[in-house]
């Protein structure tokens, strides 16, 4: 009977012979159960949510060997191809590349690359163990070729109605209050070899030039009038959101009713990073690269500050502005007084975004020194993009993971001016939603654009 079959997935409290003796027969009842809806809908569960690590390998196999055709079997060995006990995701990945599964094809890229690049001669890359190689011979049989131009042009095909979706998806450039940022190279980094009081080594971001394509990017961060606009246009609808992010995001602001920071010319704060990525989008740009929001903020003549190269506490909303009070002289100092802050205390740690215009960079960007954090699309440990895989887990399962810390640019209303430097990297959990963050919104430039403001 097949509640019989279900009971023999019990393993609890077994010895080593008996487990394996109790696995043996689940593996050869399953071979003789009928694949009925029912089989069907437990291997399913089980496959990715039962506790013993056997369990789910067994019924990504059985998935596998019987049930292809479902659409359900299918999504669960996908998902099985990312387990966190590596024989379950092997047995994923070696049935998806057997069986040809369109749907895994792009699981299987986000662990190993696009085929097309790592069969390239001379491709650099270091062995890592089964995974990437199971990955890769489960891509290589799908494709059915070795040849990298070939693949090219198969994972092309292959991805073709997901770029025409996204295509289909791009919205028109919000461009009503951008700055462009020319082509070429720029200063990015410092030589940093004193740490300073603070205790603070800009060493991460060593001094180098920089090429970039040109770029437009917001004047100012994005204001609370602004992201209303986004919320009401983007209420209700997924259109726009990450597909990592959680399945009841919400995107409205942590301190929307804060008055102290709710006003409609300050910048949004309270938000995380899947918020500002949505938001992106649904404005026709996206987040900016760390080395865009530098280049932004400094121009090409290697600047400390957007403005020069001199400290100006008028030109920026720092720690001293927003507390009304002398700047800390060490981080005991700046500790003591940041432990004093209430729910209502200081009374205006933000200014306006689009205040202080003595500060401006040199293409007339504004506040990139203070007011609030900058989020950027950039890892901060890795450096590339950003590329979360996290949805279904809680932040606290991912709170120590490098891949879930984006680099924040530009310091805050409780920063000092050693962190409000152009080159100074700070970084935030994906998830975290403060008063001291907001962002700006960066799009990319038509090859017109960047000829006639060359």
């Amino acid at each position: 009977m097949f509640e019989d079959l279900v009971g023999e997935a019990d393993l609890d409290g077994l010895q080593d012979r008996a487990y394996a003796a109790r696995l043996g027969e689940l593996e050869e009842r399953l071979g003789r159960q009928p694949g009925s809806e029912e089989l069907l809908r437990e291997l399913v569960g089980w496959s990715t949510g039962h506790g013993d690590w056997n369990i789910r390998r067994i019924a990504v196999e059985t998935l596998a060997a019987r049930f292809t055709d479902s659409a359900a079997a299918r999504e669960a060995i996908c998902s099985a191809t990312h387990d966190d006990v590596d024989w379950v995701a092997f047995t994923a990945i070696r049935a998806a590349g057997r069986h040809r599964l369109p749907e895994a094809v792009e699981h299987m890229i986000r662990i190993s690359g696009w085929p097309s690049n790592f069969t390239r001669p001379g491709y650099a890359r270091k062995p890592v163990g089964c995974g990437a190689a199971f990955t890769k011979k489960a891509l290589l049989d799908f494709f059915g070729s070795r040849d990298p131009g070939e693949l090219r042009a198969l994972e092309d095909s292959h991805f073709a109605d997901k770029h025409a979706s996204v295509a289909a998806a791009v919205r028109e450039r919000d461009l009503r209050d951008a700055v462009l940022v020319p082509a070429g190279p720029f200063v990015a980094g410092a030589n940093s070899t004193e740490v300073g009081p603070f205790q603070m080594d800009s060493g991460d971001n060593p001094l180098r030039a920089v090429e970039l394509p040109a770029f437009w990017i917001d004047r100012t961060t994005v204001t609370n009038a602004r992201y209303d606009e986004f919320l009401a246009d983007a209420r209700g609808t997924s259109e726009f959101a990450h597909p990592d992010q959680p399945e009841d995001k919400d995107h409205t602001p942590a301190h929307r009713r804060d008055p102290r920071f709710n006003e409609p010319g300050f910048p949004v704060v309270g938000i995380d990073w899947y918020d500002a990525w949505a938001f992106a989008r649904w404005a026709g740009g996206r987040l900016p690269s760390e080395d865009e929001w530098e280049k932004a903020a400094r121009g090409t003549d290697g600047r400390r500050y957007p403005w020069g190269d001199t400290w100006d506490p008028k030109r920026a909303q720092f720690v001293a502005s927003a507390y009304e009070c002398d700047t800390p002289a060490d981080l005991a100092a700046l500790e003591e007084l940041l432990v004093g802050t209430r729910l209502d205390q200081p009374d205006h740690p933000v200014v306006a975004a689009d205040a202080l215009p003595e500060g401006a960079g040199p293409y007339g960007t504004l506040n990139m020194a203070g007011n609030v954090w900058e989020l950027t699309r950039t890892n901060f440990f890795s450096r590339s993009d950003m590329a979360p895989f996290f949805k279904g887990r809680r932040s606290s399962e991912f709170m120590n993971r490098p891949e879930a810390f984006h680099v924040l640019r530009g310091g805050t209303w409780t920063s000092p001016p050693v962190c409000l430097t152009t080159f100074y990297r700070g970084k935030d959990l994906l998830t975290d939603r403060h008063n001291e963050v907001g962002f700006r919104c960066a799009y990319d430039a038509t090859g017109e654009e960047a000829r006639r403001h060359g």
